[in-house]
C-alpha cells in the first residue's frame, strides 16, 4: 500500500502561498507652517493634517524661527505669511532660497497685489495663496509645488506686476532683456512658453519638441540665469517685455 502523498499545487498549505507584493507607501508632503496669527496657523493645520498625503512638521510665529525649524524638520514646503512682527515672510523667504536644498515656499497674503509678495517671488517662492483661498485651492498648491510646479497664472503675474508699477524706477526691463539674449534661440522660445503660464508638454507640442527636450531647457535655463524656479523665468519674461517696476 503506497504512502499518502502530501498534497500539491499552490492552494496546499497557506504558507506556500507567495504574498502579493506591496507598493511603498508615497512620502507625505512635509510642511512647515508660519504665520503670526494663531488662529490661521491652527485653521490650516486643521486642514492640511488630515490628509494621508500631507504631514504637518512644525508651526512658527515669525520668520526668525524659520531657519532652525527647516533645519530640524527638512519640510517641503514652508507656507509663508508676508507679515510678521520680528522677520517679515520676505526676509525669510530670501534666506530660505539662498540655502542648498531648499524648500519651496508658497506665501500667504491678504493682498492680491503687493509689492512684498512680488519681491518674495523675485527671490523664488513658487507663488502665493491668499488667506481667503478656498482650503481645496490651498491644498492643491501645496501638491503642486511639491512636485515642482509653480502656483502662479499668467493672468495673476501681470496683475501683479501692472498693479505695482510705477512704484519704484523701471530698470528691471534691461537687465531681464540683456539676460535673455544670453539664452540660445531654442532657450528663449521656451523661456517665453513658461512665461506664457504652458506646461512643458503645451510647450513641447508648440514647439515641435518631446517634453524631455523642453525640460532639459528649463533646467539649462535656470542654471544659465541663476535662478530659482518657473516662476522666476516667467518674471523675467515680463520684466522684458516692459511691464515690471524695480521691486
Amino acid at each position: 500500500m503506497n504512502a499518502p502523498q502530501p498534497p500539491h499545487g499552490p492552494e496546499s498549505s497557506p504558507s506556500s502561498r507567495a504574498e502579493a507584493p506591496q507598493s511603498p507607501q508615497p512620502r507625505p508632503i512635509r510642511v512647515l507652517l508660519v504665520d503670526d496669527d494663531p488662529l490661521v496657523r491652527a485653521g490650516l493645520s486643521f486642514m492640511l493634517g488630515g490628509l494621508p498625503d500631507i504631514l504637518i512638521v512644525g508651526e512658527a510665529a515669525d520668520g526668525s524661527e524659520v531657519t532652525a525649524l527647516v533645519d530640524r524638520h527638512a519640510p517641503d514646503v514652508v507656507l509663508m505669511d508676508i507679515r510678521m512682527p520680528s522677520v517679515d515672510g520676505l526676509a525669510a523667504t530670501e534666506e530660505l532660497r539662498r540655502r542648498e536644498g531648499a524648500p519651496e515656499v508658497v506665501v500667504l497674503t491678504t493682498f492680491h497685489a503687493d509689492e512684498q509678495v512680488l519681491r518674495a517671488l523675485r527671490a523664488g517662492a513658487a507663488g502665493f495663496v491668499l488667506k481667503d483661498t478656498p482650503p481645496a485651492e490651498i491644498v492643491a498648491a501645496v501638491r503642486k509645488v511639491a512636485a515642482g510646479e509653480p502656483v502662479l497664472s499668467p493672468a495673476v503675474t501681470q496683475q501683479l506686476i501692472t498693479q505695482v508699477r510705477g512704484r519704484e524706477p523701471d530698470t528691471r526691463g534691461d537687465r531681464a532683456r540683456k539676460l535673455l539674449a544670453a539664452l540660445n534661440d531654442r532657450e528663449r522660445e521656451v523661456a517665453a512658453g513658461v512665461g506664457r503660464g504652458q506646461s512643458n508638454a503645451e510647450i513641447a507640442g508648440a514647439l515641435f519638441m518631446s517634453v524631455a527636450t523642453v525640460k532639459t531647457h528649463v533646467s539649462r535655463i535656470l542654471t544659465k540665469l541663476d535662478l530659482n524656479n518657473r516662476v522666476q523665468i516667467a518674471l523675467l519674461v515680463h520684466d522684458a517685455s516692459g511691464s515690471s517696476p524695480e521691486a
